[in-house]
Formats: structure tokens, C-alpha cells, sequence
């Protein structure tokens, strides 16, 4: 195979930013390309030039070498048969033995049988074993790649204090060595606070595996016998391919991308749009799958399998985008990269500076600054400065997918803090772009006028030509010996005998007529032959978006390539500050560069005429319904039917961001804070251990506030 492959993988095992620095370095070592790797799932996104299986084995092998896992997510597991939790797992071995460990420490409770360091020490042996089975065995591999990840900090903390105890036992002064209890305690919290940890990121990846469960479903496939008898038979959507025909029966989901041949129906399409209302469907008709069959029964040709649908293709651009990471990340990734480093230095810096200065004070100087250098290496937590991001935009992108909102990557996000005004089209996104024809007059015979016209524009994917397809569809046709569309103008095409058509705006009929007024001129061989009105109904949701936005200080801008008198009355009606009309699609892509480079735009279109404007905006905005290319160039994707989901869009990347900074602020003030705590004695490496273990569970609860945070 040749050329370029996005490989899609799931790694286990990583529990912190600098895990996904760990593997992110690998990879771009390696050669790889757009490498995203998220912590909070393990999704693993980069492209790898000329694939081959040796290759991927290849590059397999080395994260297992950093001590993460790839796994191979076709393999399903039992059903019902959910693994325990690792983290939860280890805490449950762990737990029993520490809690023993700890009871001399309630005050009043002298149990003379534990006092004995032996006793200790085959207590805390299970506790240590597993610990490092997993803290050291991490630790080491993560220094072996020059990349030390916080469990360097846990590992050396809980062996400093183990072997400390370990050589009082063997000199026979355990009594005054006994730190077992401290050890055992900071591997037993740490596994405690690495279970809440997962718990509460979990919760911020729920909207997401809802849709993904939604992909596996059963279908009611067609097939014929030798008699052409109809079979129908149950298999599972992820068996079906293009062509396939199945039956959707009253309050089944659809299991499938597909096109309806037969019946109508009232589907639900909330999990993908995020709108409530369901819509009226019938013969011709696209399904999307994973919606649901309200009432009605029908029989339809399925259009995609189950891993390029519509819902595949949304859960695999909001995975990627999580493992994006926005501009405001830069400088914890900077920090994160030496972080580890840093707290070893100051862990060390601290012993030195409580043995030699301060050694005085107590009745025994080493124990003392050995007690608090780990401390200082069990409070720092390079986690939260690296989670305070991702965890944030989890939140975002899941609440945004359950409402019909895709953000092509978080840097969209965050590009919505400092947006001042937002450039809308006019055709399609403030009016429906369902056309309907008004009136029409022509020089020639009616009937050969409308197959002109029909025979035009069924090459066109420009709103109004399609309203007129619908409603002129004429046999036969006119066969065209040449035809192509003129962005922003129209359609130009020449006959089979050598005459010239155009049909389009009045911009290719100024030297025909002075009448501006109609939507649609037609001409042949340089003479006007005819033309047509149509009418579009503005979208009921306009007015109120356009509200939202001058609510909040941004200005409003019509940008159309449509006559400037139509453009005006719309802006009127709806309170549109700036009205900018008859524009070709170069004249657009120039005014959106001079808007941005003013200010941050937005930009709201849906044709292919907007698709370089939406590329040049500091943000591009289309709709589902929109043209391919539109789509494709698009930052945010509005899946509901119309605008009403802007302000949502809008204002969850401002959330978002504030999510961000605010995690970011907790990150830095905490370990700003904990560390000189810990160093000047305050904190006990075992309470310092609980509040790491906390630190993390304080960032996913403030980044699950998205879900339910007004944004708008």
C-alpha cells in the first residue's frame, strides 16, 4: 500500500499528560505526522506514510516498550463481562493491608503486636509489590524514553520511605524507623485517587458513548428466494453494505446510512441533530443511522456502512478533535515536560536545605527531612497541569455532539473567546433556501422555455436551481454538448447545434435589460429569452440569533453575491447592522481576509460559492445541509436543521475556555502552593498523598460543570 493512512488506535495504560507527551514524542521521533494522542480516553490519531503491517507492529512494539498497551478494539468483550477497573483493582489488594497498618495511628489504640517492625514490614511487602508493579515498572520505562512521568515522583517517595523503615528493622532500631504505615499509604491513596480520577473522566466521555453505542444495532435485512419471494431476516448493522436492502419497522432505530424506496415515516433525529422535533420523511429520501422511527414503516437502500455513516464519521471528528490541543495548552505542555525533573530537584533541594540549616530544631534531622522531601515528591502533581485542558474539552465537544454541534478541532474552541462579529450568507442560512417559483415570463414557447431552464440547471447545486429542478422536471431533456457553472454567475452551456445558454444572476444580463428585479435570467446567443422569480421564506430562528449576538456586543454582517435591494429588505426585517450585496465568491474570500485581519470573524454559509470565505474566517461556520465543500472547509458544523444553534456554539467555546483557564489556574496554584507546604513541613507525606490523589477529581467535577452550565 502507498501513500498516506490515518491510523486510529486505543492505547492503555495512560494516566497523566505526560503518558500522552510520552507517546506523542515517540511517535513524531518516529516520523509520524498530525499525532493527537488523548489521555482521557487513550485514542491514539496519526498518519503514517506507506503503511504496511511491519510498520504498525513496528511502532505497537515501541509504546508497549514505554509501558502503554495498544489494543485491538474489534476484539469486543463478553457481554456483561466488564473488566474491574485496574485502579480499583490494586486499591482493594492494597486497602486491607494499609488499613491495618494505620490503626496504631489512632490515638488511644495501642496494639502491642503491631508495634513490632517485622509485623510492619510483612504488611506493607504486598502493598509495596503491587505498588511497584505498577508505579516502578512505569517509572523506570518512562525514564528509560528520557520522558519521567509523575509516577517517578510516587515510586521514589514510597521506596525512600519503605527502605528507611526496611534498614531500622535490619539494625534492630525499628521502633524508630517505622514508616512502613507511610508507604503503604501513599501507594494505597494514590491508587484511591487514580480510581476517582477515572471515575470522573468516565462521566466526561458519556454523550460520546452514547452515540458509539448507538452504531450496534440489529437490522431487518431484505433478501429474495428462488421464487422472488421476500425473506426478511435480522442481522447486525455492522453486516450490511452499500445496496443492501432492509425494512425499518414503527419504533425501530435506523441501523444504517440509507435512502428510502418505499413508505414515509416520522423519524427522530435528536442523537444526531440534537433537535427534538422529529421530521417527516418520504420515497427518495435520505435516513441518517442511529435515528429513530417514530411511526410509519418503510423499506430503504442502505448508502454507507456502518464505519463511514454519518454518526461513524461524527464520533471519529469529535475523538479527534479531543485529542487536539488549543494554544492556551502550550505553555502547561512546556511546564509538564519538565515538571518531573523540577519537583526531583526540589525534593532533594529540601532535604538538604532541613538537614544542613534547619537540623536543629529537631530531635531527629533526618528522619524529619527525609519525611518531608517525600512529601514534597507525593504532593506535586504534573497530572493536573496536563489534564486541565483535555478533561475541559471532553466536556465541550460532548456536550456540543449531544446537541448537534461539531467542532472540527478545540482550536475552534478557543478561537470563540474574541470573535467580534459574525459575516452570515444570505441563501440558506438566514433564509430556508427551499425555493419556490413566484413567476416567470419568456420570449419563446413555454414548454421549450422550461426544458431549457430544467435541462440548465439540474447541473447546478446553487438553492434556487434546485427549487426550480423540483418544480420543472421535464422528459426528455436537452443533451448538452458542453455545459459548466460559473461560480457566482450561473450556468453556461452550448447545444448539440452550437447554441449558447446562460442562466444566472443579473450579472450576466446587465447588457440585456435594465430590470434587476428577478432572480434568474436566460439567455441565448446573446439575447434574453426569458426569466424567473422565486421566493424564499427567512428562517424562523433568524431574528433571535441575530438578537443574541447584538445582546452581546458582536456586529452583524449580510455578505451575498444576491442584488443589493433584496439584501437590504432582509437586513431591515431582521436588524442586521451591515449589509455588503453582489459579491462574486473572489470578492467574498477578499472581504472576509480584510474583516479578519481587522477583527476575529466568524463566518455562518452553506453553498459552494462560501466555501473559501469560510476557509479565511478566524472561524468557518456550516450547516448540515450545506454543499460538501462547505462542509469539508467548515471549523463547526451545525447539525440541526437551521441557525438555532449558533449562540450554543458560541457560547460553549467561550466556556470552554474559561473551563480552561480556570483548571489551568487550579493546576498552578496547587502545586505553587503544595509544594512550599510540603517543604517547610506542614504536610505529612501520607496527607500529602490524599491531597494529590484529590487534586486531579477537583478538575474533572469543575470540567462535568459544562455539561449542565448555562452557556447561553
Amino acid at each position: 500500500m502507498t501513500g498516506k493512512e490515518t491510523i486510529n488506535w486505543k492505547v492503555e495504560g495512560m494516566t497523566c499528560a505526560n503518558c500522552a507527551l510520552s507517546v506523542t514524542k515517540y511517535l513524531e521521533k518516529e516520523g509520524m505526522q498530525n499525532v493527537k494522542v488523548n489521555p482521557i480516553d487513550g485514542d491514539v490519531h496519526f498518519d503514517l506514510e506507506n503503511p504496511d503491517d511491519t510498520k504498525q507492529k513496528a511502532l505497537s512494539r515501541g509504546i508497549e516498550s514505554l509501558g502503554y498497551k495498544v489494543v485491538d478494539e474489534t476484539i469486543a468483550a463478553p457481554s456483561g463481562k466488564r473488566p474491574m477497573n485496574r485502579f480499583l483493582r490494586y486499591l482493594l489488594i492494597c486497602l486491607p493491608f494499609t488499613a491495618v497498618l494505620m490503626l496504631h495511628m489512632i490515638p488511644g489504640l495501642h496494639i502491642h503486636w503491631l508495634m513490632n517492625p517485622w509485623v510492619q514490614l510483612a504488611l506493607c511487602i504486598p502493598v509495596y509489590v503491587v505498588g511497584m508493579s505498577f508505579f516502578g515498572v512505569s517509572a523506570v520505562k518512562s525514564i528509560r524514553h528520557g520522558n519521567p512521568n509523575m509516577n517517578v515522583l510516587i515510586a521514589i517517595g514510597a521506596t525512600a520511605a519503605f527502605v528507611y523503615s526496611l534498614a531500622g528493622t535490619i539494625m534492630g532500631q525499628g521502633e524508630q524507623y517505622l514508616f512502613y504505615e507511610t508507604a503503604a499509604t501513599i501507594l494505597t491513596l494514590v491508587f484511591l485517587g487514580n480510581y476517582l480520577e477515572d471515575l470522573s473522566i468516565q462521566s466526561t466521555q458519556r454523550e460520546l458513548n452514547k452515540l458509539a453505542k448507538s452504531q450496534k444495532v440489529m437490522a431487518n435485512m431484505i433478501a429474495f428466494d428462488d421464487q422472488h419471494q421476500e425473506l426478511i431476516f435480522p442481522v447486525e448493522n455492522t453486516q450490511l453494505r452499500n445496496g443492501d436492502l432492509i425494512l425499518i419497522r414503527n419504533g425501530e432505530q435506523v441501523p444504517a446510512d440509507c435512502k428510502i424506496l418505499w413508505g414515509e415515516a416520522t423519524i427522530n433525529e435528536a442523537i444526531i441533530t440534537g433537535e427534538s422535533l422529529p421530521v417527516e420523511k418520504k420515497a427518495k429520501d435520505n435516513l441518517i443511522g442511529g435515528s429513530l422511527v417514530v411511526e410509519g414503516t418503510v423499506k430503504a437502500q442502505v448508502t454507507a456502512t456502518a464505519d463511514q455513516s454519518v454518526l461513524s464519521n461524527i464520533i471519529n471528528l469529535v475523538k479527534k478533535a479531543q485529542g487536539d490541543k488549543p494554544p492556551v495548552q502550550k505553555l502547561a505542555d512546556r511546564i509538564s515536560a519538565i515538571f518531573v525533573p523540577l519537583v526531583l530537584a526540589i525534593a532533594l533541594l529540601t532535604f538538604l536545605v532541613n538537614y544542613f540549616i534547619f537540623s536543629g530544631n529537631h530531635a531527629s534531622p533526618f528522619t524529619e527531612s527525609l519525611m518531608r522531601s517525600i512529601a514534597v515528591l507525593v504532593i506535586a502533581c504534573p497530572c493536573a497541569m496536563g489534564l486541565a485542558t483535555p478533561a475541559a474539552i471532553a466536556v465541550g465537544l460532548g456536550r456540543a455532539a449531544k446537541n448537534g454541534i461539531l467542532f472540527r478541532d478545540a482550536k475552534s474552541l478557543e478561537a470563540f473567546k474574541s470573535v467580534s462579529q459574525v459575516v452570515f450568507d444570505k441563501t440558506g442560512t438566514l433564509t430556508t433556501g427551499e425555493f419556490v417559483i413566484a413567476g416567470y415570463h419568456t420570449e419563446i414557447d413555454d414548454a421549450a422555455f422550461r426544458n431549457i431552464v430544467y435541462s440548465l440547471e439540474k447541473f447546478s447545486n446553487h438553492p434556487i436551481a434546485r427549487g426550480i429542478v423540483k418544480e420543472w422536471k421535464q422528459s426528455p431533456e436537452t443533451r448538452w454538448k458542453k455545459i459548466e457553472e460559473i461560480k457566482g454567475k450561473g450556468m453556461n452551456a452550448v447545444s448539440r447545434d452550437g447554441d449558447t445558454y446562460l442562466a444566472g444572476s443579473f450579472a450576466i444580463a446587465k447588457e440585456f435589460t435594465n430590470d434587476d428585479t428577478h432572480n434568474v435570467y436566460v439567455i441565448k446567443n446573446g439575447a434574453l429569452i426569458g426569466w424567473i422569480d422565486v421566493k424564499d421564506d427567512i428562517r424562523p430562528e433568524a431574528r433571535t440569533v441575530i438578537n443574541y449576538l447584538h445582546a452581546r456586543q458582536i456586529k452583524t454582517i449580510l455578505l451575498s453575491g444576491d442584488r443589493k435591494l433584496k439584501c437590504d429588505l432582509l437586513a431591515r426585517e431582521l436588524g442586521i447592522d451591515t449589509v455588503i450585496a453582489e459579491k462574486t465568491p473572489e470578492q467574498k474570500l477578499q472581504i472576509i481576509a480584510e474583516l479578519t485581519a481587522k477583527s476575529p470573524t466568524a463566518m455562518v454559509g452553506d453553498g459552494i460559492n462560501d466555501a473559501p470565505a469560510l476557509a479565511k474566517a478566524t472561524i468557518g461556520i456550516s450547516m448540515s445541509e450545506a454543499s460538501q465543500v462547505a462542509l469539508q472547509t467548515a471549523d463547526v458544523v451545525l447539525m440541526g436543521h437551521g441557525l438555532k444553534n449558533l449562540p450554543l456554539a458560541l457560547g460553549l467555546g467561550k466556556h470552554t475556555l474559561i473551563t480552561i483557564k480556570q483548571n489551568l489556574f487550579w493546576a498552578f496554584s496547587y502545586n505553587i502552593v503544595a509544594i512550599p507546604v510540603a517543604a517547610f513541613g506542614f504536610l505529612t507525606p501520607t496527607f500529602g498523598a490524599l491531597v494529590m490523589g484529590l487534586s486531579d477529581v477537583v478538575l474533572a467535577i469543575n470540567s462535568v460543570r459544562l455539561f449542565v452550565k448555562k452557556t447561553v
